[in-house]
């Protein structure tokens, strides 16, 4: 889900107007759950050592997966 991506939440509210509970289109509902689990898979990567990008290119290129 991007920055720019709004939710549209409806709530469920008990009888003094609290709200309870809320519901989702389920399209918001995945995108949630789909940058929940990128958000974790960072977390528990987060102390991996790290590449330059010009060594990825780098590698690519000795790899033949990119061009010279």
């Amino acid at each position: 889900m991007t920055a720019e991506a709004a939710l549209h939440p409806e709530y469920i509210t008990d009888a003094d107007g609290r709200r309870k509970a809320v519901v989702l289109p389920i399209e918001e509902y995945e995108s949630l759950v789909e940058d929940l689990a990128d958000l974790a898979v960072l977390a528990e990567r987060s102390g991996e050592p790290t590449i330059s990008h010009q060594d990825v290119i780098n590698e690519l290129r000795r790899d033949g997966l990119l061009p010279d």
